[in-house]
């Protein structure tokens, strides 16, 4: 117990650290602009333009870790444009615009975003391939589902969709399993391709453990999943974070780099990081996920995987 309770402390310190250090590095004007955010708004990274009188703040809808109403990576961006005092300390007043041209170039900071919004535009080429209504995703996953029946894979997002086959419960070796086998048993994997109402597109998946054992030993007669393109259901899902080149310690409040950010923990203590995964996988947008952590905070985390024997660092 006295061992828990100083990982606890010592994750709250981390975290508490984290942010006051994100603090020290925001304008002193952003306290004040907070004021003027809209209703339905969440303020997140704030920029000051290269004569120091106007101020860029990125704003996000309040909704947009909200499991019904996940926000996209593909929808446009807006910002609060930040009108400050002759001392530059201040706000006097900001207008809500849309994110474009110079003015979004403050917020890009050292190009993140600008890389970012290049990967986006790649994977929004793809949306077309999807159902209307898909919201695109590539991040990899597994079944959660202990039903020895399997998860049904569905032909539409709904559980009254025809069902176009399963994927395999927890598998294990009987005999000669490697010695990395999880104590659950082999999840079976595959990749999320979209997203609607609380439920994933997915393909590709491969039978549970086969990508880790050694091929001459792994059974003919193991189970195969289905491996084509069909629904299933979010609530059945995991995965791992792995590292998608963002701040470690939190979740973003919607996907993007310049969100809010959220200090949240591991499910052993310590900030979130590499090492595990969420608690529950809601949604996602592009390569970025909406979860929650196991500390119970919700938000967004770039870059999921499905490596069952190694972190996804």
């Amino acid at each position: 117990m006295r061992i828990l309770t100083s990982i606890a402390v010592a994750a709250l310190l981390a975290t508490a650290a984290a942010a006051q250090d994100a603090n020290e590095s925001e304008p002193a004007w952003r306290t004040s602009a907070l004021t003027l955010v809209p209703t339905g708004y969440v303020a997140g990274k704030a920029a000051t333009d290269a004569a120091g009188t106007t101020g860029y703040l990125a704003v996000y809808p309040a909704t947009a870790n909200d499991p019904k109403t996940p926000a996209s990576v593909f929808a446009p961006r807006q910002m609060l444009v930040v009108a400050l005092d002759k001392d530059k300390s201040r706000a006097v007043s900001a207008e809500l615009k849309p994110r474009a041209g110079h003015e979004a170039a403050a917020l890009d900071g050292d190009g993140a975003d600008r890389d970012e919004a290049e990967r986006q535009a790649a994977l929004g080429a793809k949306r077309t391939t999807l159902p209307q209504g898909t919201e695109l995703c590539d991040i990899g996953a597994w079944s959660d589902d202990k039903d020895p029946a399997g998860l049904n894979v569905r032909a539409e997002p709904s559980v009254k969709s025809r069902v176009l086959g399963t994927l395999p419960p927890p598998y294990r070796l009987k005999m000669g399993g490697s010695e990395n086998t999880p104590d659950g048993g082999w999840l079976t994997e595959f990749r999320i391709i979209g997203f609607k109402d609380g439920w994933f597109l997915i393909e590709g998946a491969t039978p549970p453990g086969k990508d880790y054992e050694d091929e001459r030993r792994y059974p003919r007669n193991a189970p195969k999943p289905y491996a084509g393109r069909g629904w299933v259901a979010a609530s059945k899902v995991g995965a791992n974070y792995a590292n998608g080149g963002t701040r470690m310690g939190g979740l973003f409040q919607a996907p993007s780099v310049d969100a809010k950010w959220m200090p949240a923990l591991r499910k052993l203590g310590g900030p979130l990081d590499t090492d595990g995964g969420p608690k529950r996988i809601f949604a996602c947008s592009g390569d970025w996920a909406l979860v929650e952590s196991e500390d119970g905070v919700r938000g967004w985390w770039r870059s999921l995987c499905s490596n069952q024997v190694t972190n996804c660092s």
